[in-house]
């Protein structure tokens, strides 16, 4: 196992290094000035020299990507034309709001869609089954932003003064303070990555939450996020419903099913025990594939709800060209992905005895 883990890591540092270069070069091969699209008016002929000169731009798109590339192996993920402000700084404070976002939208996708799909395959052909299907269908034929919209305006407009209101915007209700992780610790003197790390973790405000044991502050940040999580979450819970409901039924026509039923077993140990497991194969896949866009498509659902993370981030510096941020959270985006498909990889050997990476 460990030797199959080492050799997809190792396999993985040309994979990002083709994402890098194809983003780096798309980026820039796009029509428009960056000096312009963020100066605007102001951008003069002598000013967007300059511009061009302080930020590497006026060199050939092969020498920027090796100096880009030097920097990002030093650590460097360079400096935000539209912001003046390291890219690692805007990961640190926007990252963090589509991680906990996306991995809120996982589990309930997960949860809920693998639940139904079971449903509908125990209950095939039924009125529960054509239920369920008619509810993923809908689902995701839904598009996210009038979904977003109208949850928004149910919960927090029809709903307004009643215990099931819900906020429509933001991460936190005005008044509650997030503190630093570096301060409750007493770890102010901290510096580097240590302190980068720590100040990462402290966006988090669920997991800062459990940490402090600020349960005012874990509940409210829950609640902020349970209209951005059905949202973004209902178009791959219905991907994941369909999934688990065509795989489970799949294997239960299988000969060694059928055999588990001669000997006399009950229907649902036969469905939980011998069926389900197997069938989760493709649906471990699909969720898997499904985090990656949670984490780079959340731009409707950011831009509905009033959450800057890295969907509203990423629209913002393709339409300003700030390169640098385009490539610094497409960098992180694409390690995750690498990594979430490698866990996916993992969890086969889990789920079916069969496989081996020996």
């Amino acid at each position: 196992m460990f030797l199959y883990v080492l050799r997809r890591i190792v396999l993985a540092i040309p994979v990002l290094l083709g994402i890098l270069f194809a983003t780096f070069a798309l980026a820039r091969l796009i029509p428009g000035d960056p000096c312009r699209a963020v100066l605007g008016e102001k951008a003069t002929d002598q000013i967007c020299d300059a511009f061009m000169v302080r930020y590497g731009l006026d060199k050939p798109i092969p020498t920027q990507f090796v100096i880009y590339l030097r920097d990002v192996l030093q650590g460097d993920l360079g400096e935000s034309t539209r912001f003046g402000r390291p890219a690692t700084e805007l990961i640190i404070e926007r990252l963090p709001v589509t991680i906990e976002l996306a991995f809120t939208a996982l589990i309930f996708s997960t949860i809920i869609g693998v639940t139904l799909g079971l449903i509908s395959a125990y209950w095939r052909n039924s009125l529960i089954d054509v239920f369920t299907m008619v509810v993923a269908n809908t689902g995701v034929s839904i598009p996210v932003f009038v979904l977003g919209l109208v949850l928004a305006y149910f919960f927090a407009v029809v709903l307004k003064n009643t215990p099931f209101a819900l906020p429509p915007s933001g991460r936190l209700t005005a008044g509650i303070s997030v503190p630093s992780l570096a301060e409750v610790w007493g770890l102010e003197e901290l510096g580097g990555g240590s302190r980068a790390f720590l100040d990462f973790i402290s966006q988090l405000y669920i997991v800062n939450g459990l940490l402090t044991l600020n349960w005012e502050l874990v509940g409210d940040a829950l609640k902020h996020l349970i209209l951005p999580t059905i949202a973004l979450g209902t178009i791959p819970l219905s991907i994941t419903a369909r999934m688990t409901r065509s795989s489970l039924l799949e294997v239960l026509g299988l000969d060694y099913m059928r055999t588990a039923r001669a000997k006399g077993l009950d229907e649902r140990l036969v469905v939980f025990r011998h069926a389900l497991r197997n069938a989760l194969l493709p649906v471990v896949t699909v969720i898997g594939l499904s985090l990656g866009g949670l984490l780079s498509g959340a731009v409707l659902t950011e831009t509905i709800f009033g959450l800057t993370g890295v969907g509203k981030t990423l629209y913002d510096a393709i339409t300003s060209r700030d390169y640098t941020v385009v490539q610094a959270f497409t960098l992180v985006i694409a390690v995750v992905f690498v990594l979430v498909n490698l866990i996916v990889d993992i969890s086969y050997a889990y789920l079916d005895p069969r496989i081996r990476y020996d």
